[in-house]
C-alpha cells in the first residue's frame, strides 16, 4: 500500500493531493482529516478501488492524519495509519469585493455581467487560483477568467449570458497557493441570476437610443451625444455596462476647479453609469431641443426627463449599453468595459482558457457566503 504524502513528512506543500494505492488487493476505506479540529478532507476513488486521491487542498501549517483500510485477494484486511504536517503560511489572502453583490448591484443582473473578483494582496500564482474558481450555471455557457492586474479577475462568457440563467460561483480558495508562502484563508460562494435579455443601442449620428428586451423594440429614444471638438467631449464608443442607477447625482468637471475655465457642477436626476471616465445616461431638461438632432453634451448621453426616469426604472445593472457613430473608443479598463475586447483577446489574459461552465440544474436561490476551510461552522456572512 502507498500512501503520500508519507508518514513523518513535514513542510507538505497544501497544494498537493493526498494519494492512496492499493497493491495486490482494493481499498476498503480511506480517511483524511485535520488532527486538531477533524475536518475531513473528500476524495475521489477509482472506479477498481485501487486509487484513491483529495479533491481539494489542504490547510496550511496543519497536522493531518490518514487512515487506510485495504482488502487482499483473500479478503483480508489491512489498517495503515499515518500523520504528516503542512507548511505554515507566510502571508493569508482574501477577496476583498465580489460582484455581483446584493448591495451594489442586486441579485438579478444583466446579459452582460461579469463576475469580478478583488483580492487584497498581489496573486502571482494566477494558474492556481484561477483553476480553482467554478462557476455553475442552470444552462452551459462557455467563458473564461481574465487577469486585469495582479489583483482583479473577471470571468466573461464568450457570448451574452442566456436570459434567465442562474449563475454559482464557488471560489474554493482555502489553502490555495497564491505565491511563495501566501494561502488562500477561505471559501466563497457567491449565487445570482440573470434577468431578461435587453440590450440598448445609442446612436450618436441619427440620435437615437433603440431599447431591445428579448428581440423586440420596447422604446426608441432621442438622445444628445457628446459635442466632440475636445477629445474628452466625445461619448466613448462601443459596448458599455449599465454599472450604477443613481436618483440624483453631482457631475463636476474632472480636471477643472471652482473659477478655472470649463468648470461646471450640475445636479442631475435619473441617471445609470457607463463608464468609470464620468459618461452616464441621465435626464437633461436643458438639452431637450438638441435630442434627437444634435450632439451637445460634455460626453454623457443626454436624454428627457421622462425618457431618463424610464430607462433608470428600466435597465439592470449589467444591461448592455451599445454606443456607435464616435471616434473615441472605450478602453476595457475604463469602468467594465469587459466587452470590447474580442474573445481572442480576452484569453490573452486567462491562464486556463476558455471551457464551458458546470451544468447545476438544482442552482438555489440567490445567496453568498464565505467558509473557513479549518471550520466547520455552517453560519454565512455577505463578503462584499
Amino acid at each position: 500500500m502507498s500512501v503520500s504524502p508519507g508518514n513523518g513528512a513535514t513542510q507538505v506543500a497544501p497544494e498537493l493531493p493526498v494519494m492512496i494505492g492499493a497493491v495486490n488487493g482494493v481499498l476498503r476505506s480511506v480517511t483524511v482529516h485535520t488532527k486538531s479540529r477533524n475536518t475531513p478532507i473528500a476524495g475521489v476513488l477509482s472506479a477498481d478501488r485501487t486509487q484513491w486521491r483529495s479533491k481539494r487542498t489542504m490547510a496550511p501549517g496543519e497536522t493531518y492524519q490518514v487512515t487506510v483500510v485495504a482488502a487482499g485477494p483473500s479478503g483480508t484486511t489491512k489498517q495503515v495509519s499515518s500523520e504528516f504536517s503542512t507548511l505554515k503560511a507566510t502571508h493569508s489572502f482574501a477577496v476583498d469585493k465580489i460582484l455581483p453583490n446584493k448591495e451594489i448591484t442586486g441579485m438579478t443582473v444583466g446579459i452582460g455581467m461579469p463576475i469580478m473578483l478583488t483580492f487584497d494582496r498581489p496573486i502571482t500564482d494566477r494558474v492556481s487560483v484561477e483553476r480553482n474558481l467554478m462557476v455553475q450555471t442552470s444552462k452551459p455557457v462557455e467563458g473564461a477568467w481574465h487577469w486585469f492586474d495582479d489583483k482583479s479577475v473577471s470571468f466573461r462568457p464568450k457570448q451574452w449570458w442566456p436570459a434567465h440563467t442562474k449563475v454559482k460561483l464557488i471560489a474554493q480558495l482555502a489553502g490555495v497557493r497564491g505565491g511563495p508562502g501566501t494561502y488562500g484563508a477561505q471559501d466563497y460562494v457567491r449565487e445570482f441570476e440573470i434577468g431578461r435579455a435587453q440590450i440598448s443601442h445609442a446612436d450618436t449620428v441619427t440620435h437615437q437610443m433603440t431599447v431591445k428586451r428579448d428581440g423586440q423594440v420596447i422604446r426608441t429614444i432621442p438622445l444628445s451625444a457628446g459635442q466632440g471638438g475636445n477629445w474628452k467631449h466625445y461619448t466613448t464608443n462601443g459596448v458599455h455596462l449599465a454599472m450604477s442607477r443613481e436618483d440624483v447625482t453631482t457631475m463636476t468637471s474632472p480636471d477643472a476647479g471652482p473659477g478655472s475655465p470649463g468648470y461646471y457642477s450640475l445636479t442631475v436626476y435619473d441617471t445609470v453609469r457607463i463608464s468609470d471616465s464620468g459618461e452616464y445616461v441621465h435626464g437633461a431638461p436643458w438639452s431637450v431641443g438638441s435630442q434627437g438632432n444634435s450632439n451637445v453634451s460634455h460626453g454623457c448621453i443626454n436624454v428627457s426627463p421622462s425618457n431618463a426616469k424610464w430607462f433608470k426604472e428600466t435597465t439592470l445593472i449589467g444591461d448592455p449599453i451599445i454606443v456607435s457613430g464616435t471616434p473615441r473608443q472605450l478602453d476595457p479598463g475604463n469602468g467594465w468595459g469587459h466587452w470590447q475586447e474580442t474573445w481572442p483577446q480576452w484569453l490573452r489574459w486567462s491562464g486556463l482558457r476558455s471551457g464551458f461552465t458546470t451544468e447545476a440544474l438544482s442552482v438555489t436561490p440567490v445567496t453568498d457566503h464565505t467558509t473557513r476551510q479549518t471550520d466547520d461552522s455552517t453560519k454565512k456572512r455577505v463578503t462584499s
